[in-house]
């Protein structure tokens, strides 16, 4: 049976053992870098390139023209002077046709640090339903790590809502052997029925909300609203299928 993992921040990252066997990596940032990856795919990105920071963001941009991409960032939830802020609202008015380059302080240090997994496929409660249905047709010698990218080194309650969420998707079609970790997160996702509250209550939701970003709560707390499975592959985040 294959076995699910889940990590509860991006320092738990392993390189070395994600490099070991067969491993798909299934990456969490809810709020707010896989939902606005996911939702600049779903308003017409023509890629996503998820960088370590800043700088490098800015060294990638130069070998695009102005009008071909957006550059987004946040250090620390703070903005980043010449960046548009992470809001997949905003990006979305934007990004049709553009590569969105984007650096995070979580979710796109996770997706790099991830890089040495078989496989990288970028979840949130908008796409899980449609990444579990991808996922299910891995073999039964791989393992699942299911990643939540966290909060500069702390639990994110989001993240883990996220990943209880992905989790309860790929059970609704197959059977899994879950650590207790994997099942903590189930328990946690199964006993909260409102996402958004969950969201809000969380930190990062609460940082949101101060700064008027309701909007972008109410968005990455939308269960299943688009069928896009991306995947990260030679550093670009692609929509590998549109599952309908």
């Amino acid at each position: 049976m294959t076995k699910v993992h889940l990590l509860m921040k991006k320092e738990d990252i392993n390189e070395e053992k994600l490099a070991e066997g067969n491993k798909i990596a299934v990456v969490l940032d809810v709020l707010l870098a896989t939902s606005t990856i996911v939702s600049a795919l779903k308003d017409g990105a023509k890629e996503v390139i998820p960088v370590l920071n800043s700088n490098e963001a800015l060294e990638l941009a130069r070998r695009y023209r102005q009008d071909e991409y957006v550059l987004a960032g946040e250090l620390d939830a703070k903005p980043i002077e010449g960046f548009v802020y992470p809001s997949p609202t905003l990006i979305g008015e934007t990004i049709n046709g553009k590569a969105l380059i984007l650096s995070t302080t979580n979710g796109t240090v996770a997706l790099r640090k991830s890089l040495l997994a078989d496989k990288i496929y970028i979840a949130s409660i908008l796409n899980n339903p449609a990444v579990a249905i991808a996922v299910q047709k891995c073999k039964e010698e791989q393992t699942i790590l299911v990643i939540c990218s966290g909060n500069s080194g702390e639990t994110s309650m989001e993240d883990f809502y996220g990943a209880g969420h992905f989790i309860d998707c790929l059970l609704k079609n197959g059977s899994y052997d879950l650590t207790d970790a994997a099942k903590t997160a189930l328990y946690f996702y199964r006993g909260q029925e409102d996402s958004y509250e969950i969201l809000l209550d969380s930190y990062v939701g609460k940082l949101l909300e101060k700064y008027n970003q309701q909007a972008d709560l109410m968005l990455a707390a939308s269960k299943g609203i688009t069928s896009i499975v991306p995947v990260l592959k030679d550093g670009k985040v692609v929509i590998e299928s549109i599952l309908v």
